[in-house]
């Protein structure tokens, strides 16, 4: 037998083994995201049933792939299994809430000090981008995921302009929670317009250079959605733990 021959064959099963394990990390990624997308959108709302024959059979994927996509949900606290028995979308939880909120307030308040520091004019001109389409959507409830998208999209702007995209991924990792309380609250018009004149004061802040400003008007930005935290319980008792 040739040296070739001799090694071919544990060379190929290694390579069949990572392209293997390659795939399966891409569809648990697939997966993953698809189902914390609908968790967060409400589309599964608390005490769902995540039947994992179902969910195999919808995605296509086998049994390992789903088990990561689910440990990381789990790891976000997005869901809950009971060994032997089955796997649920988790209640919302006030205290985890507060947690999050605790936190994007403590880092995004500094980034506005950055931006404000840095003269970023690259950002305000992205930023204005944003608010101009935002604009057009305010009261249109039918398009209150876009007008979330472009919302979540002036955020993550914010990072980037000091450097920081890793870090606004991280806190989004970490804010399930608090997501799915903006899920319950964005889709009123009131609250549209809100959101709209506040990245607005957000801007001219920023452009005035008055760094203790342009915090205070983020911290108000932040604090928007958790300061009804209790009227929207009250509305919704069977989503909260």
């Amino acid at each position: 037998m040739t040296a070739r021959n001799l090694f071919s064959n544990p060379l190929e099963n290694l390579n069949q083994q990572k392209n293997k394990t390659n795939t399966q990390m891409s569809a648990a990624a697939r997966v993953y995201e698809e189902i914390k997308e609908r968790i967060i959108s409400l589309n599964m709302p608390p005490d769902t049933t995540l039947v994992r024959r179902e969910l195999s059979e919808k995605y296509n994927i086998s049994q390992a792939p789903l088990r990561d996509a689910i440990i990381r949900l789990e790891n976000d606290g997005l869901v809950i299994s009971y060994p032997q028995s089955r796997t649920m979308v988790t209640k919302i939880d006030p205290v985890r809430i507060r947690d999050e909120h605790f936190l994007r307030i403590a880092v995004e308040c500094e980034v506005v000090r950055q931006i404000v520091i840095k003269s970023d004019l690259k950002f305000i001109t992205k930023a204005k981008g944003f608010v101009k389409l935002q604009s057009a959507l305010v009261g249109d409830i039918e398009q209150v995921e876009l007008y979330k998208q472009l919302d979540e999209a002036f955020h993550e702007a914010l990072f980037s302009s000091v450097n920081q995209a890793e870090l606004y991924s991280y806190l989004s990792l970490h804010s399930g929670h608090s997501a799915r309380l903006r899920t319950l609250d964005l889709p009123r018009p009131e609250k549209m317009l809100t959101v709209l004149h506040e990245h607005q004061a957000i801007i001219e802040a920023i452009e005035q250079q008055d760094i203790e400003k342009s915090v205070q008007k983020m911290r108000e930005h932040l604090a928007g959605t958790i300061s009804r935290l209790p009227q929207i319980i009250a509305n919704h008792k069977n989503f909260f733990a």
